[in-house]
């Protein structure tokens, strides 16, 4: 298994290579991947995971980048398939789409968009993206996309429930977060997942902060590498160990 990094909404704002000295670190340190979050409306601020991405790219060069994950109701879906093809283009085959419906109403009324619509919203965005990134287009539009960015990256679901299952059949990947489940839960999952056949899976938002066990944390990555989990993606805290420290429990 290995181990990836979200970039830290903790960053300090005040210096704007705050992210960007973040991203170039992670890599020198030996994460195999980056990710971004997307909060919007919850008394604080993440920045674009977008833009984030745009960011990190411009300074790596071997990591994975990935949204974990992007509340695809929230986008109109010709706007965000132009905003991926773009990105693409900075980063090339590095990117990793991870999309879900979203759990949280505040983000919702942020975007005007209606929370329990969010499913039904979910599956006809689904459908005009992937069309969109097939073809470059949809009905009467269409991006003229660069031939290197058709077809869209990989694209994972963030999911529980049903979901896991969905995730296995009709998606590239699946990722789970470990930010409101126990070890259990996780593991549980894991196993029903790869029943219905699916294929790279990534365990994400791993809080660690200056109150982690870390003798805690290392059994727990160790039974997510049992359940099948590609990937441990943590999110270190300001506060918290440093990543070094947090990068050698895998070994």
């Amino acid at each position: 298994m290995r181990m990836g990094a979200i970039l830290s909404p903790l960053a300090d704002a005040s210096n704007p290579t705050s992210l960007a000295d973040q991203a170039r670190s992670y890599e020198e340190i030996g994460f195999s991947s980056l990710w971004v979050v997307q909060a919007i409306g919850r008394g604080f601020i993440f920045t674009d995971p977008l833009i984030a991405l745009s960011v990190a790219a411009t300074v790596t060069e071997r990591v994975s980048l990935g949204t974990a994950v992007l509340q695809l109701p929230l986008y109109r879906p010709m706007d965000l398939a132009h905003r991926v093809f773009s990105l693409q283009q900075i980063c090339g085959e590095r990117l990793i789409l991870g999309v879900g419906a979203g759990s949280t109403e505040q983000d919702f009324i942020a975007y005007g968009v209606k929370y329990e619509d969010r499913f039904k919203i979910l599956n006809a965005a689904l459908a005009d993206l992937r069309e969109i990134f097939a073809s470059g287009g949809l009905e009467e539009s269409n991006l003229s996309p660069w031939d290197t960015v058709i077809g869209g990256p990989p694209i994972y679901l963030g999911s529980w429930g049903a979901g896991v299952k969905r995730a296995a059949q009709e998606f590239d990947g699946w990722i789970a977060s470990a930010n409101y489940r126990t070890v259990d839960e996780v593991t549980i999952a894991a196993e029903e997942y790869k029943k219905a056949g699916g294929g790279p899976s990534v365990i994400s938002t791993i809080q660690v902060s200056r109150k982690t066990d870390l003798g805690e944390l290392k059994e727990n990555l160790g039974r997510f590498a049992e359940a099948g989990f590609d990937e441990a993606v943590v999110m270190i805290h300001a506060s918290g160990p440093s990543p070094e420290k947090v990068l050698a429990l895998l070994k």
